[in-house]
């Protein structure tokens, strides 16, 4: 994947929209057509896919009128009808709709909260298909005066994971349950950026996350780099139609997640299929958890595949025996760091990251 940067200072989000989608106009176009051949590869026919974008976008409107301003902002600048954009932003709602769901091997986090004032220290893989994502964006914009919000994300949503200069970070991972539908909720994505856009503390986040309807599900494990009013730090935020649900950290700090429900009520309408290897996953990160404190980026992604390297279950390869759809790769390790809103990155697997090193944005 190549990863590219874009700065908007822009405060207005219709103008910000038309400032991302005019500069990434190619990336845009060509993302929202992968998604679009996509969903017909995996039978959800072409009348259900606008209608899930369209009423997705609709939901959006209602629930955050700067943030859908500023998707229109972004098709208009890329020469797409809003729809065609909120094909992308809204991708999980659609995937809801599929009628046999894809195999999931997305993501794995891992996030510790130091005792005392010390930042958080985090890592996660981002696991999807090479070819939907050839490109991706780390985008850094202005939502209001006096405030920034860094995340990267695909190019049509609105964010994924990321950090603002409110101290105040987010991982994501996505889930699946049996409540999921083709209701068209807020998309999955939006609801992450605005919790970057505006949350300042795990209370706000938790707000904003439970104030949307959602069709599909996913987790948002939220921290701070300093206990705000509370003594909480991190939490993992799960939500699915059926309800929203909090995880605190463990009693050493740490706080996993993989790509299914760790609430026990949630948990009981989990929709994950049967091969994933999201439990095995969460199983691994919880036996090299305590390699992994106090280290650097670096070493703490090299420790994270703990002496497997990158034959580890935490990084995928494609299999090209299995058609194109099916094909998992490890795009993306990341860490947030919240102490100085910044990102670590790495277009590789954990392993490879830890020989060829990050870059900072």
């Amino acid at each position: 994947m190549q990863l590219h940067r874009h700065t908007s200072a822009a405060l207005n989000p219709r103008e910000r929209g038309l400032d991302i989608g005019s500069t990434w106009n190619a990336q845009t176009r060509n993302t929202a057509k992968l998604y679009g051949d996509f969903f017909a590869t995996l039978g959800i026919d072409a009348r259900t896919v606008r209608t899930i974008a369209e009423q997705s976008h609709q939901a959006l409107s209602a629930w955050s009128p700067a943030l859908a301003e500023e998707a229109e902002g972004w098709a208009e600048g890329a020469g797409l009808e809003t729809w065609q954009l909120s094909v992308v932003n809204s991708r999980t709602e659609i995937l809801a709709a599929a009628p046999k769901k894809p195999g999931s091997h997305e993501c794995s986090t891992a996030v510790y909260v130091p005792a005392g004032a010390a930042a958080p220290q985090t890592l996660q893989t981002w696991d999807w298909h090479h070819h939907l994502a050839p490109e991706g964006l780390l985008l850094e914009v202005t939502p209001s005066p006096g405030r920034i919000t860094k995340t990267f994300t695909e190019f049509g949503t609105l964010g994924k994971i990321g950090v603002n200069s409110e101290g105040l970070g987010l991982h994501f991972n996505i889930l699946a349950h049996r409540s999921d539908d083709e209701s068209a909720g807020v998309p999955v994505h939006a609801i992450a950026r605005r919790i970057l856009d505006e949350a300042s503390s795990i209370d706000d986040a938790i707000a904003i996350a439970s104030s949307a309807r959602v069709s599909a599900s996913t987790v948002y494990t939220v921290f701070t780099a300093t206990a705000v009013s509370t003594t909480r730090r991190a939490v993992s935020i799960e939500v699915s139609p059926a309800g929203t649900a909090v995880v605190d950290t463990g009693s050493d700090g740490w706080l996993l997640h993989t790509n299914h429900f760790l609430d026990p009520h949630l948990a009981q309408g989990d929709a994950i299929d049967d091969g994933a290897l999201s439990p095995q996953r969460l199983a691994h990160l919880g036996r090299v958890r305590t390699e992994l404190t106090g280290l650097g980026v670096t070493d703490r992604a090299k420790q994270f595949c703990s002496s497997e390297g990158a034959s580890s279950v935490v990084c995928f390869h494609p299999d090209a025996s299995a058609p194109r759809h099916e094909q998992w790769q490890t795009l993306l390790t990341i860490s947030v760091n919240a102490s100085d809103g910044s990102l670590d990155y790495a277009a590789a697997n954990p392993a490879d990251a830890a020989s060829a090193g990050f870059q900072t944005f």
